[in-house]
């Protein structure tokens, strides 16, 4: 089973309850992602939700519904993995032929891998799909930081400054942010493209953009996000998605992925990434 620890209650609140307040909340109202040490965020879903208009992202095929284990148990059937709908038209040709033959794949009875199930970086936009462990704001001055309790995977987004001449290409890219009212909006390039930015494995290009809007709706007890993709790499257009996160109150807890010696679900063609040379 993969470890599972409380850190220390007193430290985390201590250390978190001053970064997490509302940025200047006097001066110019911001939304608080994190008004509190314990305040968290868990996803709703593991799927972006289609657009209020436009084009949308990948789904199901619908030869092969997708079912949750939830939603089985709903229905007296069987869970089921993603089989990808490749007749979105966003798709290019070779996207599809890749997509294709993971579909093949778990058709043929193989394990749908995901980043998560790998123990990879989720990437941006690809991590706002991780479900089932919570996601933590720190919101300061000049930066917040989302933090997925999920083997601890940080991404900062640095505030009202511009995008670097030419960014290192990463796993969450170089992200930059601004408050615009009650929404933070992020614009982020300088991805690697080495990870799907969703689980049902759509890849993407280095040449990826990607702009989102987050936002508290429902009196604060929900957290939404409007995600926009844009990649003449690896889609025939700009599309867009939505992800949601309900509100729950708990303390972060350290989950260790890589640590897992009992995981009956790893991809052996996916490795758990390991750094070759120093980035330093």
């Amino acid at each position: 089973m993969k470890r599972v620890q409380r850190l220390n209650s007193i430290a985390a609140a201590s250390i978190l309850a001053a970064a997490l307040l509302p940025v200047n909340a006097a001066e110019s109202p911001v939304p608080g992602f994190a008004p509190d040490s314990t305040t968290r965020w868990l996803a709703v879903g593991q799927d972006f939700l289609p657009p209020d208009h436009g084009p949308g992202p990948v789904t199901f095929d619908r030869a092969h519904p997708y079912l949750t284990n939830p939603a089985a148990a709903a229905k007296g059937g069987q869970p089921t993995f993603r089989v990808a709908d490749l007749r979105n038209p966003i798709l290019q040709p070779w996207v599809i032929q890749k997509m294709k033959a993971a579909n093949d794949a778990v058709l043929a009875g193989k394990v749908a891998f995901t980043t998560k199930s790998t123990c990879w970086p989720g990437g941006t936009p690809g991590v706002l799909m991780f479900g089932a462990e919570p996601t933590y704001f720190v919101q300061t001055p000049k930066e917040v930081w989302m933090i997925w309790e999920f083997d601890h995977q940080v991404r900062r987004i640095y505030l009202d400054q511009p995008h670097s001449a030419h960014p290192k290409p990463s796993w969450y890219g170089e992200s930059v942010g601004h408050y615009e009212g009650g929404t933070l909006v992020v614009d982020t390039i300088g991805l690697n493209g080495r990870v799907p930015i969703d689980n049902y494995r759509t890849p993407h290009t280095p040449q990826m953009h990607v702009v989102e809007k987050f936002r508290l709706t429902d009196g604060g007890k929900m957290l939404e996000a409007d995600v926009t993709v844009e990649d003449p790499g690896a889609f025939t257009v700009a599309w867009s998605g939505k992800q949601r996160w309900r509100r729950q109150q708990g303390t972060l807890a350290e989950y260790m992925c890589a640590e897992n010696t009992a995981d009956y679900f790893r991809d052996a063609a996916q490795p758990i990434p390991q750094a070759m040379t120093p980035d330093f």
